[in-house]
């Protein structure tokens, strides 16, 4: 079977060098040419834990290939998956100018029947939409080839993403009939060997199951920082109430952390688009726009507590930030809580050390000389008056706090992870400042 993935970003990329390690011959499509002749070379433009590896692997096999020519990519292709990008335009909603691009240059290439599959992360209504896109092309060329469509929203988590798509929860499809089915059960039948099941769907259900989703899931952590700023007032410890509610088996332990809020490429652009869809459709968006807002808060509500522990004095002080992406072992700084925090030290005159593992040049194309970059995380430290932790990078998770103490000017930790304990660091002397910690 021979299938084409269009757009080798994150998910493009993942998602073909998955499927031609099941045996498919897979052919990535990108215009970046710089991107395609990087790939071909084994360069992979992404940090993703195990995916250098795989798509080096089966290049070398000749069953993972890479072009910018999309008529040459999709010639010979049963299946063809959109997996470009969906980026939120300036009213909230997803910018479909990629897709419905692609659509176009879809129906001026298919010479047979194909099964044309939506993978990026689109508004309900799209996958109809290139549907309609595609036939009218066709038909300005004369042609009458026969085609279908079906919607397959990804659920990679970054980081895991590799390890997500070869064991996957579910696997979510939309479909029209019967034929496109049996063609997507083949394709995924080496993922549901270990009983990870495919659930087939209507188009418009599944399109709106990644939005339901990562809502959801979103929802869950705004919540959560909104109890911790309660905690905060009250004296209770959001970690001790995480833990009571986790395990009532109707609520789940999963995405029930207080922080710095959420970031990357899926939540915040996400909620947007549905935020915007249900207002198009008169529903009422109260939830998930509250949702965001919490969100946004939550940056400026982390930054008052060190510009407040130094009643406002911090101009000229110097602060380290640990962790710039916004999750870890992912270079991805998109709607990064990090940003948000640097921009607000800088805005009140403070100086800023940064160091995370893999996201520093990316850091430096958007601040460029303005903070200073370093490759150790204790060489960051030095003169600073207080310790930013924003990124729960594993390397963080255990200080030597005797270190510490030779590069600080004050032993000061902003724990925006909840991941220290606070009496341990005031045992080693150290001021600690949680989200909603508790201490005693």
């Amino acid at each position: 079977m021979n299938i084409s993935v269009i757009g080798c970003g994150y998910v493009g990329l993942v998602t073909g060098a998955c499927f031609a390690e099941t045996g498919i011959n897979v052919c990535c499509i990108d215009i970046d040419k710089e991107k395609i002749n990087k790939l071909k070379n084994g360069i992979i433009p992404i940090y993703e834990p195990g995916l250098e590896d795989l798509v080096q692997k089966n290049a070398k096999k000749g069953r993972l290939n890479f072009t910018t020519v999309l008529s040459e990519g999709i010639k010979d292709s049963d299946v063809i998956f959109i997996a470009v990008g969906t980026p939120s335009a300036e009213d909230g909603s997803a910018n479909l100018e990629n897709v419905y691009k692609t659509a176009e240059d879809i129906g001026r290439n298919i010479n047979k029947y194909v099964v044309i599959v939506t993978k990026s992360t689109v508004p309900v209504g799209t996958t109809y939409k290139i549907k309609e896109i595609i036939n009218k092309v066709l038909k300005e060329r004369n042609l009458n080839i026969e085609f279908d469509i079906a919607s397959n929203p990804e659920f990679l988590k970054e980081g895991t993403a590799i390890e997500d798509f070869m064991k996957p929860d579910r696997i979510i499809i939309g479909i029209e009939n019967e034929r496109t089915q049996k063609i997507m059960e083949k394709i995924y039948h080496p993922f549901i060997l270990n009983n990870h099941p495919i659930i087939f769907m209507d188009i418009l259900s599944s399109e709106l199951t990644k939005y339901a989703c990562n809502a959801m899931l979103a929802t869950r952590i705004s919540f959560m920082n909104l109890l911790a700023q309660l905690c905060d007032k009250i004296g209770a410890d959001i970690n001790l109430i995480r833990k009571g509610m986790g395990t009532d088996v109707r609520i789940g332990n999963k995405f029930l952390y207080a922080g710095v809020g959420f970031g990357g490429s899926c939540f915040p652009k996400d909620v947007s688009a549905l935020v915007k869809t249900l207002k198009d459709f008169n529903c009422n968006n109260d939830l998930l726009t509250a949702v965001l807002n919490i969100n946004n808060f939550q940056r400026e509500y982390f930054f008052k507590k060190v510009y407040n522990y130094y009643n406002g004095e911090i101009a000229n002080k110097t602060f380290t930030i640990w962790g710039l992406s916004f999750k870890p072992n992912t270079d991805d700084i998109r709607e990064a809580p990090s940003l948000s925090i640097i921009k607000f030290l800088l805005d009140n005159s403070a100086k800023v050390n940064v160091y995370d593992p893999v996201a520093n040049e990316k850091v430096k194309e958007i601040f460029h000389d303005s903070i200073n970059y370093f490759k150790d995380k204790y060489e960051a430290l030095e003169g600073s008056y207080g310790l930013l932790l924003i990124t729960e990078w594993n390397e963080f998770r255990i200080l030597d706090y005797e270190i510490m103490k030779q590069k600080m000017k004050e032993y000061v930790i902003f724990d925006g992870r909840n991941i220290y304990n606070p009496m341990e660091t005031l045992k080693n002397g150290f001021k600690y400042f949680g989200i909603g910690r508790r201490i005693e």
